[in-house]
């Protein structure tokens, strides 16, 4: 059966998989330094529904049998089903940002898939009246004339002050990968992140081994929101990067590697 989301496994399957789920805009090429820093693991990098090789959000919901409003738990479904289709019934699943929203709806309605779950520079509280607001003006902005123009400003918030000041050249690739952002991906998944509820229930009686990270320099997801995740969770390792911001993956690879090694090696 073919997955209904694009897959991709890295090195040789067996063992223990580590899924990596991308952030919002970007797809899975995102996770691409990390990945390369883990030969010794089975990998799977999945894109979100409407983004990479992935089918329209419309299309997923239509093969699922699920209804067509934008929702995490249809990326969700997504991400088990793709997974079953590979053989794959339990995993360590590790999510950054929009992909940590995923992984907590995994948290909450596919518990027996997770062996362990990551979550980078996300948050399980759902978004204030602002923020949702936001979220869904830029939905329409770039279901309409704008397209990918709507998430350019992303760039100054999604890497640290260091990255800004410091490598001129991963400011450009992230403003090349935002111009790349597609604008039906943008628009479903804006207004899906805008409806998700409040998780944290979902991890207060998680009996699995946890990784709660973010970058030093993350603007949009605060310590307080680590904190909080950190603190419904029973087994739980905290990693703060420096010179990070919300983009840790590309910003800081290695230490995001090494914090991936050692969330696998407990879950073993």
């Amino acid at each position: 059966m073919t997955p209904v989301l694009s897959l991709t496994r890295h090195g040789e399957p067996g063992g223990l998989p580590l899924v990596l789920l991308h952030a919002f805009p970007l797809d899975s090429r995102m996770w691409d330094e990390v990945v390369a820093l883990l030969p010794e693991l089975d990998v799977i990098t999945l894109d979100a529904p409407g983004f990479g090789g992935s089918p329209t959000p419309l299309a997923v919901a239509e093969r699922l049998g699920r209804p067509t409003e934008p929702a995490l738990e249809t990326y969700a479904a997504a991400v088990v089903d793709s997974l079953r289709s590979t053989g794959v019934e339990r995993a360590v699943v590790a999510g950054l940002s929009m992909g940590g929203y995923a992984a907590l709806a995994l948290a909450e309605r596919h518990r027996s898939l997770l062996a362990g779950i990551g979550l980078l520079d996300t948050k399980a509280s759902a978004d204030d009246d602002a923020a949702r607001a936001n979220r869904l003006r830029v939905a329409e902005a770039a279901a309409g004339d704008a397209g990918s123009e709507a998430v350019a400003p992303m760039v100054d918030q999604v890497l640290g002050e260091t990255t800004h000041a410091q490598r001129p050249e991963l400011v450009e690739r992230m403003r090349a990968l935002l111009g790349e952002a597609p604008p039906v991906g943008i628009a479903w998944a804006q207004r899906a992140m805008a409806v998700r509820p409040d998780r944290t229930a979902a991890l207060e009686d998680l009996d699995v081994p946890a990784l709660v990270l973010r970058g030093a320099e993350d603007g949009m997801s605060p310590q307080s929101a680590l904190n909080a995740m950190a603190e419904a969770l029973s087994d739980v390792e905290v990693v703060v990067v420096p010179r990070s911001g919300h983009m840790s993956a590309l910003e800081a690879p290695d230490q995001v590697a090494d914090a991936l090694r050692a969330l696998h090696a407990r879950c073993r």
